[in-house]
């Protein structure tokens, strides 16, 4: 057994018995700050894909989807009840109001940008929509960003193992 398929072996039977709903519902919680694996779970379904467990397209839709709604409920958290939060404990992350004016200028100016490319850095994957409801980005500003980074990186994540897997097993 090769040390891929032995880090699969628990990923393995949870998609065994669940198919990509497992998949869908890890990345669900993880992208709206539940800390959950689910890059990794997504590119171990991309890799039991390769061995005809799952269907590639639906490892790819299910990750897409749950990351945007997963993103988009972190939103509507931050949106409705992130701004009382962040008066009321602020200053214990050290979030005084100059710094949140801060934030929330870098997120009218450069807000598009960043919510398509936090997909793909582990902490913000998992605040991004939080902040970006906090801090008032418009919804279809973020829901357009959101939907965009969850394709590149669901695309990236589950595309790229699945086509290359062959050449990382002749490494391992």
């Amino acid at each position: 057994m090769s040390v891929l398929e032995h880090g699969l072996g628990s990923f393995d039977a949870a998609v065994a018995a669940y198919g990509v709903a497992a998949l869908f519902v890890i990345i669900y919680l993880e992208s709206f700050g539940a800390p959950l694996p689910g890059e990794s779970a997504l590119i171990g379904a991309a890799v039991l894909a390769t061995r005809g467990d799952l269907a590639i397209g639906h490892v790819f839709l299910a990750a897409w989807s749950a990351a945007v709604l997963g993103d988009s409920t972190g939103y509507l958290i931050g949106r409705y009840g992130g701004r009382p939060l962040l008066h009321r404990y602020g200053s214990l992350v050290k979030l005084t109001p100059e710094r949140l004016s801060h934030l929330e200028g870098v997120a009218r100016e450069k807000g598009f940008v960043m919510v398509m490319t936090a997909r793909f850095v582990v902490l913000l994957r998992q605040l991004n929509g939080l902040v970006a409801g906090t801090v008032g980005m418009p919804w279809l500003h973020f829901v357009s960003a959101n939907a965009i980074g969850a394709v590149f990186w669901a695309g990236l994540w589950s595309f790229g193992p699945y086509f290359f897997a062959d050449l990382f097993r002749r490494f391992v």
